[in-house]
């Protein structure tokens, strides 16, 4: 976000506020991944879909700058994004960040040799978290941290500071995932959606301070967000599961959490 100088409205700048994982621990579901993604009812965007150019990539499209925030292609490839939330840092003649996924997306680098590359080109980005993955495997790495790390098994939330950083949204995130992982069975989509949609407001002292002011505090708070004009507009979940079966769901929302569409695809990763 970035307060506008000579007059008192900010501009939001953000991909996706809440993303969830939980990796390796459950005996079904190897990836489990819940997330929103926040933005401007009127920045143009298509929904996730096997895209025309690339059938190989499912994922979301900005209609704006390019690029996408979550995909995931049918080899496995795994890509997704949220902001750093630093408006004193942002600048306007930065490359999209949606950039990012989309370049992993159609490639074929193994994660760690792609993070290498960012890393010589990271300030040429405003603030990102990433997470690629093939396979088995996921990294996260932000150009506001300090290198690139492997996640090894358990549960871990992603909002727009770095990984696991204790907000409120993300710690009540993680422990509703393991109370779902906790209960008998196989957890289905709805269950990881109720949690997506909890739109709880912490106690002002729980929020963050990153100079957006406490009005926009408490808006950004909860994992569903509203406002007239900015909002939760997608919620995912995608599951692959020990035989490499991918369950990719969607929803899309509009002005007053409207829900606009629903989207299901489900496929097995090649070899």
């Amino acid at each position: 976000m970035k307060k506008c100088r000579g007059c008192g409205s900010i501009t939001v700048h953000k991909i996706m506020c809440i993303l969830l994982m939980a990796i390796g621990i459950h005996p079904t579901y190897k990836l489990i991944l819940a997330s929103n993604r926040d933005e401007y009812y009127s920045r143009p965007s298509l929904t996730a879909e096997f895209w025309e150019d690339r059938p190989d990539i499912l994922a979301g499209r900005d209609q704006k700058a390019g690029g996408t925030w979550l995909g995931i292609t049918r080899t496995g490839r795994l890509g997704a994004l949220t902001n750093y939330r630093d408006p004193s840092s942002l600048r306007e003649d930065t490359t999209s960040r949606g950039d990012l996924v989309d370049r992993f997306l159609r490639g074929t680098l193994q994660p760690p040799e792609y993070i290498k590359g960012l890393i010589h080109e990271a300030e040429t980005y405003n603030g990102f978290n990433l997470i690629v993955g093939e396979k088995n495997r996921l990294y996260w790495y932000s150009n506001r941290g300090n290198g690139f790390r492997e996640l090894k098994p358990g549960i871990y939330g992603l909002s727009n500071r770095l990984l696991d950083t204790p907000w409120p949204k993300v710690v009540r995130g993680k422990k509703a995932i393991e109370r779902v992982l906790s209960e008998s069975g196989d957890p289905e989509p709805p269950a990881f959606f109720e949690i997506l949609s909890d739109r709880e407001v912490p106690d002002d002292k729980l929020l963050p301070d990153t100079g957006v002011g406490i009005e926009w505090e408490r808006r950004l708070a909860p994992l569903f967000i509203m406002s007239p004009d900015y909002g939760t507009r997608a919620s995912t979940v995608l599951l692959i599961d020990k035989w490499d079966r991918v369950t990719f769901t969607e929803k899309a929302f509009g002005p007053g959490a409207r829900h606009l569409s629903k989207i299901k695809r489900e496929f097995r990763i090649k070899h």
